[in-house]
């Protein structure tokens, strides 16, 4: 009896350590208090047709409760212990800070607009936290962790891709809308990318754009260009894009969030 006490408690404390963990630990202490009272306690043979019902509706309110969470906080319901490597969920979370801090840092030069470091730095961390990839647990289909990146430029991504790849994604590179073609007619990729000015043309990315939507495919399609103006943003998505950026944290926490629902 003491060994099995013992083993529950191991149970239980490898439970606490995710919200989900808990929520499943609350369900068998509340179903445990339901038993005991139900078989010992004389005080409840009056309400018992209470107590029925309420076993019976109890999932039921967890299941729904479960649901609300995964649709709208399904970033939120791993802990660090979910990972294979606890090391690992922060390695990656600062990995893709680190890389995403250069890329930004790389952009206030060119606009000599520094502002607030500090508050910068902040602000990555932040996105970094809501947006970190649960692949490693729940990825069934391998193309849900492969990118196409289509720059005929691709030197100037590299600490954009950095951040991508810290949260385990892949990434195929085209150099043309031609070449971005070919490499569609036999890969599956969750999200696209593409520059907007290519030697083909200055709006070469709405073209690819265009092309692919006649293919009838609707894979998410996002502008990592030069201009960041509200105008540019609300073209982009009337042409069938489901976002348009010239930020590198802007475009990590669109892409992330769109593969997080995969």
């Amino acid at each position: 009896m003491n060994t099995k006490f013992n083993d529950f408690q191991t149970s239980a404390l490898g439970f606490t350590k995710s919200p989900l963990g808990i929520i499943a630990l609350f369900i068998v202490l509340i179903y445990g208090f339901a038993t005991l009272a139900a078989t010992f306690g004389d005080n409840f043979k009056d309400s018992i047709v209470l107590l029925v019902y309420f076993l019976i509706l109890f999932p039921v309110i967890v299941f729904v409760g479960f649901l609300w969470l995964v649709s709208k906080h399904h970033d939120k319901i791993y802990g660090p212990s979910d990972f294979k490597n606890e090391d690992n969920f922060f390695k990656m979370r600062m990995s893709s800070v680190a890389s995403l801090a250069v890329a930004s840092a790389k952009q206030f030069e060119k606009t000599q607009k520094y502002g607030d470091i500090q508050e910068q730095l902040d602000s990555i961390i932040e996105t970094v936290s809501k947006t970190s990839s649960n692949k490693e647990q729940n990825s069934t289909n391998e193309w849900n962790n492969r990118i196409l990146w289509v720059d005929d430029r691709p030197e100037n991504n590299v600490y954009e891709r950095h951040a991508f790849e810290a949260q385990g994604l892949s990434f195929s590179l085209a150099l043309s809308t031609k070449e971005a073609l070919e490499i569609l007619k036999n890969n599956k990729y969750a999200v696209i990318i593409s520059d907007m000015k290519r030697k083909e043309s200055d709006k070469e990315g709405y073209i690819l754009l265009d092309e692919i939507r006649k293919m009838k495919n609707e894979i998410p399609f996002f502008i990592y260009t030069n201009s960041n103006s509200p105008t540019h943003k609300e073209l982009a998505k009337e042409k069938g894009a489901q976002g348009s950026t010239n930020n590198a944290q802007e475009l990590f926490e669109m892409v992330m969030r769109t593969i997080n629902r995969l």
